[in-house]
């Protein structure tokens, strides 16, 4: 959600946006966020005009359970903060990725430590709950400086951190330049970051995310549990009525469509049968607290269950009467190879995953 170099086109991309909305008139959605981009890249004036749409659309943001905002330190100013408090926005998502400068100026990030102090310390004052993303295994990266960034954000008292490892991708800057992910290193560093953030109060309540207790975020809890939801704009990803869908990724192609009243979904998704309780089972399996199995998971599934569990990357609760498995977790160990979990669930089953989910521990 962000236009760089291209702020003409906002008029008409918020009309569409608007237009898409319209498509669904009987959603009333308990939650609401705004990201897939930067929005804080935008003016004060169109994040107003965004949200006032948008409220105007579902109804007041502050009514919602929760609302969230993506941002960056070096475009959340005072003036944007304000908006966004006035227009009933409640939680922040802010992405520091790292509290020494020198990394955040080798990955190409804009932004400082202190950027981040100040814009941190003013939606502080505003009342927001405010997530920090960091990532780990950053190039140059040691143990000590991603603890040291760490503890440096913590001494804010953020309610929510994200921890991603990096993931360096065929044909981007990184992998042209020859660096190559350590994993051990990643590893060493989220296990280390559990254990501080563990003694520090905060639940790791899916792979990547730790909150304080009743901080979590309840949108993406929504879609682990495999619930429905609306995505609109440019690249959106939405799942309703038990059909995933993704928008089209060109923002001409997005408006074009929208405006002549059809559907920008340029990819659509319905599974069923051993495929649909595959995905249940892989998105709630990234919650810590792992996921209830219904005797059609343990019917199509038992075999997979049970060769993880002897593998030590699942633990199994069963019932003491039947002796049954009732629910199902990732251990320890699994938390760092949840991909060799998650390809049992995925057809061809114990093959390559092929889903719409974000890989594991990482952030594109």
């Amino acid at each position: 959600m962000s236009f760089p170099g291209r702020q003409d086109v906002f008029g008409r991309y918020l009309k569409a946006l608007d237009r898409e909305a319209s498509f669904h008139p009987t959603i009333k959605p308990a939650t609401l966020y705004v990201g897939g981009g930067t929005p804080s890249e935008l003016s004060a004036e169109n994040l107003s005009e965004l949200l006032g749409a948008l409220a105007a659309r579902f109804g007041p943001l502050e009514a919602m359970a929760e609302s969230t905002v993506e941002g960056n330190p070096e475009s959340l100013d005072a003036r944007k903060l304000d908006v966004l408090r006035a227009a009933g926005v409640s939680r922040l998502s802010v992405g520091l990725q790292s509290a020494d400068d020198r990394l955040l100026k080798d990955i190409g990030r804009r932004h400082t430590w202190a950027d981040f102090e100040r814009a941190y310390a003013q939606a502080a004052r505003r009342g927001f709950s405010v997530s920090v993303d960091l990532m780990l295994a950053l190039p140059g990266q040691t143990l000590t400086g991603a603890l040291a960034s760490l503890k440096s954000v913590l001494r804010l008292d953020p309610d929510h951190l994200s921890l991603y490892c990096l993931h360096v991708e065929e044909g981007t800057p990184l992998s042209r330049q020859g660096f190559a992910e350590d994993e051990d290193l990643g590893r060493g560093m989220f296990e280390a970051s559990m254990d501080i953030l563990s003694r520090a109060g905060y639940r790791h309540y899916e792979i990547s995310n730790f909150a304080r207790p009743g901080r979590e975020s309840l949108h993406n809890l929504n879609y682990w549990r495999g619930g429905s939801y609306l995505g609109l704009g440019c690249a959106a990803a939405g799942y309703l009525g038990g059909v995933r869908y993704e928008n089209d990724r060109d923002v001409e192609g997005y408006c074009r469509k929208v405006e002549r009243g059809e559907s920008p979904a340029l990819a659509t998704e319905s599974l069923a049968g051993k495929e649909k309780l595959g995905e249940s089972l892989l998105l709630g399996l990234r919650m810590i607290g792992g996921v209830l199995l219904t005797a059609p998971m343990r019917r199509h599934f038992t075999s997979e269950l049970e060769s993880l569990r002897r593998r030590g990357l699942l633990e199994l609760e069963r019932s003491p009467k039947t002796g049954l498995p009732l629910r199902a977790r990732l251990s320890r160990e699994g938390i760092f190879f949840a991909n060799e979990v998650f390809r049992e669930f995925v057809p061809p089953f114990g093959g390559v995953p092929r889903t719409m989910t974000e890989p594991i521990g990482e952030r594109p």
